[in-house]
C-alpha cells in the first residue's frame, strides 16, 4: 500500500510560482466537483473566490452543489458551470446530483468534497461517466468521538468506507486522517495529505481593535474560544475548565454561534461565571486572536483544526484536546479529563507566545497548485 504522502514532499507539489497552473506532467482536464458549499453562489463570498481559483487549472469545470431550493444555476467566465440541485427533500439531493451529472457531456475526473452523501453522489456520477473518482476527507470520521456522537455519524462511517474503496485517489487534510484511513481500509490507492490553506499573514499581522481592548482591559487574562457552538465542539468543557482554573480577574470570550448557545449561557450562569463570559456571536476572529492570552480548543474531534493554525499564526498559545493538527502544529495538548489542570498549569507557568510549526504553504497559489495536481493525478492512477 502506498503510504500517505506529506504535503511538504515533492508528491503533488512543485516550486511555488505567482499563479496557479498545471504541473508539467498533465494537461487541463474537464472536472466535475460535487459539494455542499452554497456560498459559491454568493458573488462576494470568500468561498466562491477560493473555489473559482481552483478552476483556473482546468479546461472546463462543473460544480454540483447538494442543496435545498432557491439557488440559480450560473456560468462563470464561460467555462465554470454552477449547478444547484435545488432539491425539495434532503434525501433526494444525491439523486438530483446524479441527474445533473448525467447531462454533462465530458468529464475526465470527478472530485467529492467529502466521502459521505456527497461522496455517494460523486461515485454514482463517476461510475456513469466512467471517470476516476477523487475523494477529499476533511473530517476525522474514524475517531471514536465521531462514531459516538449520533446515529447519522455511524451511517456516514459506513458510507465513507463504501466510497473510499471505490476512489482512484484520496486527499486528507491531516496525517491523523490519512493514517486512520490507511489502517482501517488497507486501500491500494494513493492517499495524499494536503492541509487546508490558511492566510497566516492575515492573522500574524492582525492588531487588537481599540474598542475591544477597552472592553476587556480590566481583565488580567483573556481566554478565547472561536468555534461553532455545536455538540462536537464541546465548548462546555472550556466553560468548566475556566470555572475551575482561571483566576478571578480573567475572562472567557466566545466567538461563534450555533444550536448550543442557550445551553452554554445557562451553563455559564450555573457555574457562576456568567459575568466573566462573553458570547460575541459570529465575528472576524483576527482581532480577538490579537487580544487573547490563550486560545482554547476543546473539540471532541476535528479533521484539521483551523482555529489552531489561525491562533498559532497570530503568535498565541493554544490549549487543545488531541484533535486534528494540534500536536504537530505546536499547541499544548491535554485530555478532556486533564483540560482544567492544563489550564491551571498554563496560568502558572505556561508560554505567553507561540510559533506555528510544520505549516506547508508559503502562499495561496502554492496550495492551489498542490490541490489541482492531486486531482489531476487521479487520471494517471486510472491510466
Amino acid at each position: 500500500m502506498e503510504k500517505p504522502q506529506q504535503s511538504g514532499s515533492t508528491e503533488g507539489r512543485g516550486e511555488p510560482e505567482q499563479r496557479a497552473h498545471h504541473s508539467p506532467h498533465s494537461t487541463p482536464q474537464n472536472l466535475l466537483v460535487v459539494g455542499t458549499e452554497t456560498a459559491v453562489f454568493e458573488h462576494a463570498s470568500s468561498v466562491r473566490a477560493r473555489i473559482l481559483a481552483y478552476t483556473k487549472s482546468f479546461r472546463e469545470v462543473h460544480i454540483v452543489v447538494l442543496c435545498g431550493p432557491g439557488y440559480t444555476p450560473e456560468v462563470v467566465e464561460g467555462r465554470v458551470h454552477l449547478h444547484p440541485t435545488n432539491s425539495r427533500l434532503r434525501f433526494l439531493r444525491v439523486f438530483d446530483a446524479l441527474r445533473i451529472g448525467k447531462k454533462v457531456s465530458a468529464i475526465d475526473v470527478v472530485t467529492s468534497q467529502d466521502p459521505f452523501e456527497t461522496g455517494v453522489a460523486a461515485w454514482l456520477i463517476a461510475r456513469k461517466k466512467r471517470a476516476p473518482l477523487h475523494v477529499q476527507v476533511h473530517t476525522d470520521f474514524l475517531s471514536r468521538e465521531y462514531w459516538n456522537l449520533s446515529l447519522l455519524n455511524r451511517i456516514r462511517v459506513f458510507l465513507a468506507g463504501f466510497v473510499l474503496m471505490r476512489a482512484a485517489r484520496i486527499r486528507a487534510v491531516s496525517d491523523r486522517i490519512a493514517h486512520s484511513i490507511e489502517e482501517k481500509f488497507s486501500l491500494e490507492v494513493p492517499i495524499t495529505t494536503l492541509p487546508i490553506f490558511v492566510d497566516t499573514a492575515r492573522f500574524s499581522e492582525a492588531r487588537p481593535d481599540e474598542a475591544l481592548k477597552k472592553r476587556f482591559e480590566r481583565f488580567s487574562f483573556r481566554f478565547l474560544v472561536v468555534s461553532r457552538l455545536e455538540r462536537e465542539k464541546n465548548v462546555a468543557l472550556a466553560l468548566r475548565a475556566f470555572a475551575a482554573s482561571a483566576p478571578q480577574e480573567s475572562c472567557l470570550i466566545i466567538v461563534g454561534d450555533g444550536t448550543e448557545l442557550v445551553m452554554l449561557k445557562g451553563a455559564a450562569k450555573q457555574l457562576r461565571i456568567d459575568e466573566r463570559v462573553f458570547f460575541e456571536g459570529t465575528r472576524d476572529p483576527a482581532p480577538y486572536y490579537a487580544l487573547a492570552d490563550l486560545v482554547l480548543l476543546p473539540s471532541r474531534y476535528e479533521g484539521y483544526g483551523l482555529v489552531i493554525v489561525e491562533a498559532l499564526a497570530a503568535g498565541k498559545p493554544v490549549l487543545a484536546t488531541n484533535v486534528g493538527v494540534a500536536r504537530e502544529a505546536g499547541a499544548i495538548v491535554a485530555s478532556e479529563d486533564g483540560f482544567a489542570e492544563a489550564l491551571a498549569a498554563w496560568v502558572s507557568e505556561g508560554p505567553r507566545t507561540a510559533i506555528l510549526q510544520d505549516y506547508p504553504y508559503r502562499n495561496f497559489e502554492e496550495y492551489v497548485r498542490a490541490y489541482c495536481d492531486d486531482i489531476e493525478k487521479s487520471v494517471e492512477v486510472r491510466g
